[in-house]
């Protein structure tokens, strides 16, 4: 392994990655413990939906053809012959001018064509009046028109959410398959580092990466496993990483990937063979992240630095086991925003700025949440998303149009803004 350090560009380092990512296998679980999984092949109807032609609508259920000549001047009348409420139907046939009381999902009756919604009529002693004319189908569902016997319902490689699961009842998917996620060990490397119950002492730091990581394990739904080290030994730390490699899918290390006098992972990688598949990244934090492989397993080597650990993460290991999951949606949504604040540091490599996004006047916003060097802490806590700022540049502006990663989709806005 060689220890020459050329950066490159943070697009390249994902094809890498993308490249080396391989599924795990199948297994099948039950459907309501499934959301969040990615599911393994196309799941078809076992049934029309509707099941039957229903209506949409509570109201009244007539013969189309008896509501010609309606009108705010002519108003014709029906007289309730029986009332259908959802879960049954009747087999009554209407005659001229009469009508069903019936409510939504109710099938409807085969001698009916259309439904008067509730709103559309006037009270009668027997019934009803109508001032217009109704089509043939208005407020109804037709038997098979949403899906049909054997149409694919939810395809091989969608990430299952609650709508997934619901689908999955409907049909009577009672266990579903889908890719076996990822176990993933996590390690972090320093001296300096105190467990997080531990009192502060001059010149150490607690460890907050290793907890971080774990959290943005769960967030993804996936088995996240810690393990410890007592002291930055080579050959201590090389054993560890033999452990973990026998017991896990993926291994997460943060810090210890620079070139200094202490920092050994580079010839951890180097006497377990590993294929380093890059060891710097143009970017900003964390230029030193380093990706290698060994026999299929990822080690993903992170920055040290809070900040730069956090986007590491985001970058390059969620979309990495998202793929060893097969997600057709791997990667972390970006959308246009507007920057609120100016940033006026250049960039000469690609920018990834924790931030705040907000909607107001109809438009996404952004501001960087804070502190933001690269060994930042609270900014991270702050922040739902990640500014994305190319290389090149000279800085920006309040006002500027920016691309913005939605790293945090659980966080929520304080206001509604639907228009």
């Amino acid at each position: 392994m060689t220890l020459n350090r050329t950066p490159i560009h943070v697009n390249d380092a994902v094809t890498k990655v993308m490249a080396e990512s391989k599924t795990l296998g199948l297994e099948k679980i039950p459907f309501d413990q499934s959301n969040g999984r990615v599911l393994a092949v196309d799941l078809t109807a076992t049934s029309d939906v509707p099941l039957f032609t229903k209506s949409a609508m509570d109201g009244f259920a007539v013969n189309s053809k008896d509501t010609a000549g309606a009108s705010k001047d002519n108003r014709v009348a029906f007289k309730v012959v029986e009332e259908v409420p959802a879960g049954a139907t009747s087999d009554y046939e209407l005659k001229e001018n009469e009508a069903f009381r019936i409510m939504t999902g109710a099938e409807i009756p085969k001698s009916a064509d259309t439904v008067i919604m509730f709103e559309q009529t006037k009270e009668t002693d027997h019934g009803f009046t109508i001032r217009r004319e109704f089509k043939e189908n208005e407020n109804i569902a037709l038997k098979g028109e949403e899906c049909k016997v054997g149409d694919v319902i939810v395809e091989k490689g969608t990430t299952i959410n609650p709508g997934a699961v619901a689908t999955f009842a409907t049909f009577g998917y009672t266990e579903v398959e889908v890719y076996k996620q990822p176990v993933v060990g996590v390690l972090s490397t320093g001296t300096e580092l105190l467990d997080v119950g531990d009192e502060l002492e001059r010149g150490k730091i607690r460890n907050s990466n290793t907890p971080m990581i774990m959290a943005q394990l769960d967030r993804m739904g996936i088995q996240g496993k810690h393990y410890k080290l007592q002291t930055d030994d080579f050959d201590i730390l090389y054993q560890r990483i033999e452990e973990m490699l026998s017991e896990v899918d993926a291994i997460i290390t943060t810090g210890g990937v620079s070139v200094g006098d202490y920092d050994l992972l580079p010839k951890i990688y180097e006497k377990l063979g590993a294929e380093v598949l890059f060891n710097k990244v143009a970017m900003r934090p964390g230029s030193v992240t380093t990706v290698s492989v060994l026999d299929g397993t990822f080690l993903f080597g992170l920055s040290g630095n809070p900040s730069a650990c956090y986007s590491g993460f985001e970058l390059f290991v969620r979309p990495a086991l998202n793929l060893m999951q097969d997600a057709v949606r791997p990667f972390a949504p970006v959308v246009d925003a507007i920057l609120v604040e100016d940033f006026t540091k250049p960039n000469p490599f690609s920018r990834f700025i924790r931030a705040e996004l907000f909607f107001e006047e109809g438009k996404i916003k952004a501001r960087p949440s804070g502190f933001n060097k690269s060994n930042a802490v609270t900014s991270i806590a702050k922040s739902n998303g990640v500014i994305v700022l190319p290389g090149g540049t000279r800085g920006f502006t309040s006002g500027d149009a920016i691309k913005v990663m939605l790293t945090d989709v659980t966080t929520g806005t304080d206001t509604f803004g639907v228009e």
